[in-house]
């Protein structure tokens, strides 16, 4: 490790804090529905799709009826990017006249980029038109997002209100976040990443003479505009199937840093416009100290992994640290950061490639996921995935103080305990299930590169990835096989879906409860007490559950290479 390593992470660390609070206004004016200085230009577009769409948006709606039009629409959007790609060869924009996306992959890649999965079991370059890029997959990286953060809205409401049976209007909701963040965010974005250096054109391709004489095709594309709401929207979908390690993509250290300030930046502000919401900001202050606490210790963790190298080399003569797998460009402290960065958000884009990490530096993406991509998170299911843990973690302390638990100013009975409890064991239910299942079947051994610790590693690491909704993946597993495609598809959607559902019952029962005030038994929500609490039960039930299958894959791998072994 060095200087300037840290260096840059301290440094992002002090920049992302900073936009804190001024995304955190932004967000919270269209938590309530205020009128921004967009408006002008935007306000008449808003109205105009209301009234297009038949939406009358001050009409509340409880918590089933927005859970019944958020299933509905999402289901709407899945099939229709499913046709989009199975019509790929007849559709225009389509320069390099590539063909129709085969079933089982079309079903994957329609499901991965609804849940805001962005999982791709496909090199984009070569599969993919420009019109499945920006008809089908781009849309849905502004809606999957948008969808997100309403959700967080939603929840913010069941805290925030007293006695009511609604929690907002999803399609209010899903447009005001579309209209005033993330379409002028991202026109902003794409331009910066122009003048970057980032491609933007309908071209499929340009045929280029290389210094040594030889001639060479590199494919183009609109990448900028993708790559803007890629990062910002936590989508992680590459233009190119080296996602942020290709030049294309990810040109420069200048690129790399704002790449990964847009992954964190909305799920920052959200703490902030929780706290305002609940009308205490130390709440949302003490929900993102317990976050950076878990993102400095995993980042810290990797990085010191990475440039600690592989002792097998070492002993070989080759010093230094694992540069296997990564950019010169970027190097050891901007890809470990990277990699902590995209998983503890679900993004999954990558600028490093993660198999080719050492042991535990792919032990801590891995373990990121696991723990629900609570640590900043995607926008929007990183806060509410995290207050479900707050529910817990309040229920804990209200045992110990011998009271009925209270969280910023809400009782926390039963109901709400049995249903964050079912929205959390989503996870290591399905990860570890479908994983045992590709782990003892011929269809689901054919996959890993590796044997032993690591092609175990490969498998859990796919479908902790498709459950937690973050896309990345060890790439030695060749997951473009209907086993593959079909079971992590499945995966994907119950990892978004049957989390959200159980979530969105609990702000409608906390928005249906009166007011209760702080007394001398509550259990105080924003000293340091309740954030090292809620800190120790993330990682208490992240490391519990998941601690079986860490050990036999990247502990296990670590050890053996200790010994000299690699796999």
């Amino acid at each position: 490790m060095t200087f300037q390593g840290w260096f840059l992470i301290l440094g992002f660390t002090a920049v992302l804090l900073a936009l804190a609070k001024p995304m955190g206004l932004w967000l919270f004016a269209l938590y309530e529905g205020r009128r921004t200085p967009l408006h002008i230009v935007l306000g008449p577009v808003e109205r105009g799709f209301y009234a297009l769409a038949g939406i009358r948006p001050h009409a509340e709606q409880g918590w089933r009826r927005y859970a019944v039009h958020m299933l509905l629409f999402n289901a709407a959007l899945m099939v229709f990017t499913y046709a989009v790609l199975r019509l790929q060869a007849v559709l225009p924009l389509n320069p390099q006249r590539l063909g129709a996306v085969g079933e089982h992959l079309a079903f994957n890649t329609a499901i991965s980029f609804t849940a805001n999965t962005n999982w791709q079991s496909y090199a984009g370059e070569s599969t993919m038109s420009n019109l499945s890029q920006m008809l089908g997959l781009t849309i849905h990286n502004f809606l999957s997002a948008s969808t997100g953060i309403a959700l967080a809205f939603a929840l913010f409401r069941g805290f925030a209100r007293r006695e009511t049976k609604t929690i907002g209007n999803f399609w209010a909701d899903m447009t005001r976040i579309t209209l005033y963040l993330l379409l002028p965010l991202c026109i902003a974005l794409t331009v910066v990443y122009i003048a970057c250096g980032v491609p933007q054109t309908l071209a499929g391709s340009v045929d280029l003479t290389t210094l040594e004489g030889a001639r060479q095709t590199l494919a183009l594309g609109p990448v900028a505009s993708q790559e803007a709401i890629k990062m910002l929207g936590t989508n992680g979908g590459g233009f190119f199937n080296a996602n942020s390690a290709h030049p294309f993509e990810n040109p420069s250290a200048l690129t790399n840093l704002i790449q990964m300030l847009s992954i964190f930046v909305i799920g920052v502000g959200l703490t902030w416009t929780f706290g305002k919401a609940v009308g205490n900001p130390r709440q949302g202050w003490a929900i993102l100290a317990a976050m950076m606490i878990l993102f400095l210790a995993g980042t810290a963790v990797a990085y010191g992994a990475e440039a600690g190298g592989n002792p097998v080399l070492h002993a070989l003569g080759v010093a230094g640290g694992n540069m296997e797998g990564k950019e010169v460009r970027f190097g050891l402290a901007a890809s470990a950061l990277f990699s902590v960065v995209t998983t503890a958000a679900s993004c999954g884009a990558v600028n490093a490639m993660h198999d080719s990490f050492t042991a535990i530096g792919g032990l801590i993406p891995l373990f990121n996921m696991q723990l629900g991509e609570v640590v900043i998170g995607g926008v929007g299911a990183g806060i509410y995935g995290f207050l479900l843990f707050a529910i817990l973690a309040v229920f804990v302390a209200g045992l110990m103080v011998g009271r009925t638990p209270e969280y910023v100013g809400k009782k926390i009975e039963s109901r709400e305990v049995k249903l964050a409890v079912l929205a959390i064991a989503v996870l290591p239910l399905v990860i570890l299930g479908f994983t045992a299942l590709a782990s003892v079947t011929g269809a689901g051994l054919a996959g890993p590169l590796n044997k032993g610790p690591h092609g175990f590693s490969e498998i859990l690491y796919a479908f902790t990835s498709a459950v937690a909704n973050n896309g990345s993946a060890f790439a030695g597993l060749t997951a473009a096989t209907p086993f593959y495609d079909g079971l992590l598809g499945v995966a994907m959607w119950i990892g978004r879906f049957f989390v959200i559902v159980p979530m969105l019952a609990i702000a409608g029962s906390l928005a249906a409860k009166a007011h209760t005030p702080a007394s001398a038994g509550s259990f105080p929500t924003t000293g340091g007490l309740w954030v090292g609490l809620l800190v120790g039960i993330i990682l208490i039930l992240g490391g519990l559950t998941f601690l079986p299958s860490l050990a036999l894959g990247p502990i296990a791998d670590h050890l053996a290479m200790i010994r000299g072994q690699l796999f």
